[in-house]
């Protein structure tokens, strides 16, 4: 730019010197010439031409404007309005034009500011720079993680959605193990979890073994007692992440997003499936899944990810391929000795000839015949009240199972949640009906008014069904004022004021009773000259 400048000057500037600085810029020819008058003017500007020239009186993004920002959510058209209203109250001065204040806000801003400011720390993340942790071996680090699939399923006539609980290994991106709950998952869905992830015998193999070291999300399922004493038992280490840290456990939370594109959007009931209309709604015509069938697709998908698919990170293998070609030795746990280890322990009983007493309830089992007397400790699966596993206090000897006697059966199951589900629609309506209040719209400021009028009979009869329905209406306890203390007592003036003189009917000396029935005889009375009476 410079040369050119110095062309200029000389009077040597041609159209073809602008059209090859042009060229070689990538610039119109136009902005060249529009570079060049501003050389003349300031010599510093040949420079850096282009750049926009730096005065003292520039406008910076300041931290009110910050402020402001994140108060609209990144709307610079408000935030314009904002000072401009503070600058007529005299809190500030006037902002400069709305393309000045994009233009600093672009300039002092980075992008992931921007986006944080407009949309929170998790939009400001997808601006971020990650490493990419270095592969290790097989089983070294597991990541685990809930999701729910976004997915209808039909559970028992109900449509839900369920709940996906599974580990994946870090080197690999084998899936280890999985468990699918129709409801919220449990410490008992993790534990499912950890069983058919640490079993390599079928219908779970090969993938498994006992990992070095597994990665959680700070859920309080996976940080429970129950689940960390089995990781204690196992010798595994259990990395606490920081909160709302969903990279630190990237292959976990890509395999979330994988299974719902590459699985779970084609099956039927899938929820964030587009659909024409003003409102998404499901077709009525739509037959779900079942629950079983949900989760037999879904085993399956897991075999083919296993063993067909080929991602991106493992450069052409499968995580089967792998998982085979890793030498890593690997450390087993019998599956006997792995159920006692993922049970809860709920202490130590004894046997009577009644069975076991846990939870105010009895379990019995056909080995306990002989038995009544010994200590034995229990241990349960959680959620799973209708059996627990016994082991000998001492010895810590396996014993055998326990079934709750005297269970309730199918047909009474069904009727008590039949009578449940009843209430629970009773309540809700009587909540939404209680809910419906309409208003008077209004264009002024005012109290609200509510809708709906009522004649004197009506309002009466509806307080005196609620008067009739609610037993606390009906009791009166100041109809009978309480009974005097005996005389020997020190009653406050203020209790003394609410009862009634005399004895009370139910005095400590055995005073008599309102119908005349174990009466005391009372002591014999003189009058005035003496004699009895």
């Amino acid at each position: 730019m410079r040369r050119l400048l110095t062309l200029r000057q000389e009077q040597k500037l041609t159209t073809r010197h602008v059209r090859l600085m042009a060229q070689s810029l990538e610039v119109t020819e136009r902005t060249v010439w529009r570079w060049l008058a501003a050389a003349e003017r300031d010599e510093t500007a040949a420079a850096e031409p282009g750049a926009r020239a730096q005065s003292k009186d520039r406008f910076s993004v300041t931290p009110e404007v910050r402020c402001l920002l994140a108060l609209w959510k990144g709307n610079v058209a408000a935030v314009h309005r904002e000072l401009t209203a503070r600058a007529a109250r005299g809190e500030g001065d006037p902002p400069p034009a709305i393309p000045t204040l994009h233009r600093a806000i672009r300039r002092d801003l980075t992008p992931g500011e921007r986006a944080g400011l407009a949309g929170g720390e998790r939009a400001a993340r997808k601006h971020d720079v990650f490493l990419t942790r270095t592969r290790s071996w097989r089983n070294h680090v597991w990541e685990t993680d809930h999701v729910q699939v976004p997915v209808l399923v039909d559970v028992d006539g109900k449509a839900r959605r369920p709940w996906i609980t599974w580990f994946t290994d870090c080197s690999t991106n084998a899936i280890t193990g999985v468990a699918v709950t129709p409801g919220h998952p449990s410490r008992e869905s993790v534990l499912a979890a950890l069983r058919s992830a640490v079993l390599r015998e079928d219908p779970y193999g090969p993938f498994g073994g006992v990992p070095e070291k597994v990665r959680v999300d700070r859920g309080k399922d996976f940080l429970s007692r129950t689940v960390t004493a089995a990781f204690d038992l196992l010798d595994v280490t259990v990395e606490d992440l920081p909160a709302y840290t969903p990279h630190l456990k990237g292959t976990v939370e890509g395999l979330n997003r994988a299974v719902e594109s590459m699985f779970l959007a084609a099956l039927p009931g899938y929820a964030r499936q587009p659909r024409p209309g003003k409102r998404s709604s499901r077709p009525k015509d739509e037959v779900l899944l079942g629950f079983e069938d949900f989760t037999t697709q879904l085993l399956a998908w897991t075999l083919w990810w296993n063993t067909e698919h080929r991602p991106a990170p493992l450069r052409g293998k499968t995580p089967l391929q792998a998982w085979q070609d890793d030498p890593t030795p690997l450390r087993d746990v019998p599956a006997a000795d792995l159920w006692t280890f993922t049970l809860e322990d709920a202490g130590t009983r004894t046997l009577t000839t009644r069975g076991i007493r846990f939870r105010k309830r009895d379990y019995v089992g056909p080995w306990m015949t002989g038995q009544a007397g010994i200590q034995v400790r229990i241990r349960f699966m959680p959620h799973h009240d209708h059996r627990i596993e016994v082991y000998h206090a001492a010895t810590g000897r396996y014993l055998g199972p326990a079934d709750l006697a005297d269970q309730a059966t199918d047909e009474q199951i069904s009727a008590v949640r039949r009578a449940r589900s009843a209430r629970a629609r009773r309540l809700k309506k009587d909540l939404e009906a209680s809910q419906r209040e309409r208003y008077a719209a209004v264009n002024q400021p005012e109290a609200p008014q509510r809708l709906g009028a009522l004649t004197t009979a009506q309002a009466e009869a509806e307080l005196a069904q609620t008067a009739d329905s609610d037993l606390a209406q009906l009791a009166m306890p100041d109809l009978i004022p309480p009974a005097a203390p005996p005389a020997d007592w020190r009653t406050p003036a203020s209790l003394a004021a609410l009862t009634t003189p005399g004895p009370p009917p139910y005095g400590r000396d055995g005073a008599s009773a309102p119908d005349g029935r174990h009466r005391r005889a009372a002591p014999p009375t003189t009058d005035e000259d003496g004699d009895a009476s």
